[in-house]
Parts: C-alpha cells; structure tokens; sequence
C-alpha cells in the first residue's frame, strides 16, 4: 500500500478516535478530537498531492479517498449532536436533520458510484471540483465548531469568567454553528446534485 493510499485508511481511523474522545469524559477530550481532526483533514490534502505528482491515482483511492472523508466528516457531525451547551439546553450544537440530509446525501452519491462501477461503461466516480469544495465547506465549518467548542468545554472552566458573558458565548455559539450547519446542507445538495446530473445517462440506463 503506498502512502496516499495509507493516508486515506488513516481518516478512517482517525474517524473513530474523534468519536471516542467525544463520547469519553476525560480532560480535554474536545481539543484532543479538534487536534485528531485537524490532523486527519491536512492529510486530505496530502495523499490527493501525491498521488497525482508521484505515486499515481489508484483505483482504491479514487473509491476510498472520497469515503474516508464522509466517515471523518459524519463521525464529527454525530458527535456535535448530542452536544448541549449549559446555557442553551433546549438546542443540539447541530441539529439533527443536518446530519441526516448529509448522510442520505453520502448514501446517495455512494449508491450512484457503484452503480456507475458496476454499469457496462464501468466508470470510477472521482471527487469531483463541487465534491472537493463540498469536503473543504464540511470541514471548514467543523474545525470553526471545534475551536469554539474546545475553548468552551476546555478552556473556559478554567478562567474567571462572569455567567452572563457564558450565556452570551452560548447563545452566539448555537446561532454561528447552526449558519455554519445550514451553509453545509446547501453546498452539500447542490454537490450532490451535481454528481447525479453529470452521470444521470447511467441512471437511466440502468432502471
């Protein structure tokens, strides 16, 4: 296995660790999942660079590349959902229906790749330019959710700091992360979308 190929198994992982540290109640787990996920994100970049300039585009990065950052992202999505700030108990960090319409968004686009796979053309489905920015958004807006969260959980208990300002800092947190949430919904369909109508002859060939 060469090492973008390595890079790619690697979010998998990196995917469980984000959970795991979200779900245990340990010191700091929120900056550790942040660290992990950032980690994993630079490296989305990374196996992509080199395969393409030295190692050459395989056929298991084409399919697997694309699917690691779905897992990374999801995996980080899910955990915010169950998250709910002191001041603001009555809302999740993001809303459930968020990560619904992305996952059935994944579901969709994993199903028209193998779909596509399996077609007499047999066609490997790439990341495509809406794909990437789609990926690059998720993440974007994920890694802004973590920061606020990790000073939040793991920095603000520590300081001097008055009940009012919290309530504030919850109140804006919730409404930033929730615009951030409708954001990636958009491009997320709007990506999605596109897929479909570039390969929909395929679509409709095989009904």
């Amino acid at each position: 296995m060469n090492i973008p190929n390595t890079l790619t198994i690697g979010r998998l992982v990196a995917a469980g660790v984000v959970m795991l540290a979200m779900a245990l109640p340990i010191p700091f787990s929120t900056t550790i999942a942040f660290v992990v996920f950032l980690a994993a994100s630079i490296t989305d970049y990374w196996d992509g660079r080199l395969a393409r300039t030295k190692y050459g585009v395989t056929a298991f990065g084409k399919l697997m590349d694309p699917l690691a950052d779905k897992v990374l992202v999801c995996a980080a999505l899910v955990s915010f959902v169950g998250i709910r700030l002191p001041y603001e108990p009555a809302y999740s960090l993001v809303p459930a229906w968020v990560v619904v319409v992305i996952i059935a968004r994944e579901f969709a686009v994993t199903g028209l790749r193998l779909l596509v796979a399996t077609s007499e053309q047999q066609r490997i489905i790439s990341a495509g330019n809406w794909g990437k920015l789609k990926t690059v958004w998720q993440m974007v807006a994920i890694i802004a959710t973590f920061i606020l969260l990790s000073i939040r959980e793991d920095f603000m208990p520590y300081v001097r700091v008055s009940e009012k300002l919290l309530r504030q800092y919850d109140a804006s947190f919730v409404v930033t992360s929730w615009i951030l949430s409708t954001m990636v919904v958009v491009i997320t369909l709007v990506s999605g979308w596109k897929y479909f109508a570039d390969h929909w002859d395929v679509v409709t060939a095989e009904m």
